[in-house]
């Protein structure tokens, strides 16, 4: 493993440096066939970190954001989010990341988050635990909704359900409410400063490192219906383990 999180160190740095070369620039957006935004950035950032796996591992498959899927067969999978935040990125605010995470046989093993506009690198392996610029870090012990502080990120699916209500009803229970959104909330989470992320429109590139990060850090990460992250999750309730179930029962997913 010490030597995939090495591969994994070398190409979100690599990244940062194209990244960072257009950030604050002038390049153009192209809008993709889902309506999300695209740059030379992500196309150049996700071309290096390909080219950094391909050198130390030809073997492995890759699942890219802007490249898609590679055709090889292999039990080792990286995923690649060159940039997430893109739609920060373009209108010139720092809270994007780089994620890259790496399965083997399914499972999440090493995910990195890199966030070189705003100086934070988290990452996890499993087993190791997870860290934050060097130091490792550990969710917080808040075990009921009235002591927790609760961030949101994309919520169009649950705005336009049952459970936009149901969500109404947590957030107005809660000690402290925030939006932060993309990376920054799940290393606040990670870190004890935050005691949930709930979130719905997301993809797996989005989340993968982030996932595996959390739960090294002693949190849980699953769907909003409580099952298991995969390659075909689309929502996040992430959180301090104690307040987990509460969460999912005051969500009530399933009925929405």
């Amino acid at each position: 493993m010490n030597r995939h999180l090495e591969t994994a160190m070398r190409a979100v740095e690599a990244a940062s440096r194209p990244i960072m070369k257009y950030f604050d620039g002038s390049f153009e957006v192209e809008i993709k066939a889902d309506m999300t935004p695209v740059t030379v950035a992500d196309r150049e950032a996700e071309q290096v970190i390909r080219k950094v796996i391909r050198e130390d591992w030809p073997d492995h498959g890759i699942f890219g954001e802007e490249f898609g899927a590679s055709d090889r067969d292999s039990d080792y999978l990286w995923l690649v989010d060159p940039i997430d935040g893109t739609k920060g990125f373009v209108r010139g605010y720092g809270m994007f990341s780089t994620q890259l995470a790496l399965m083997y046989k399914g499972e999440l093993v090493l995910g990195v988050s890199n966030a070189p506009a705003m100086g934070e690198t988290a990452w996890a392996a499993q087993g190791e635990g997870a860290w934050l610029n060097g130091e490792r870090v550990r969710v917080s012990a808040i075990d009921k909704i009235s002591d927790a502080s609760i961030s949101t990120g994309n919520l169009a699916s649950i705005a336009a359900s049952k459970c936009w209500a149901s969500l109404g009803n947590i957030l107005s229970r809660a000690n402290r409410t925030r939006g932060y959104g993309d990376y920054y909330h799940y290393h606040r989470l990670a870190s004890g400063q935050l005691d949930a992320v709930i979130e719905s429109d997301v993809n797996i590139l989005d989340i993968a490192a982030l996932c595996l990060i959390v739960q090294e850090a002693g949190g849980r990460f699953t769907d909003l219906s409580g099952d298991p992250i995969g390659l075909q999750s689309t929502t996040v309730l992430a959180s301090a383990p104690a307040l987990h179930g509460t969460l999912l029962e005051a969500l009530n997913w399933e009925a929405c």
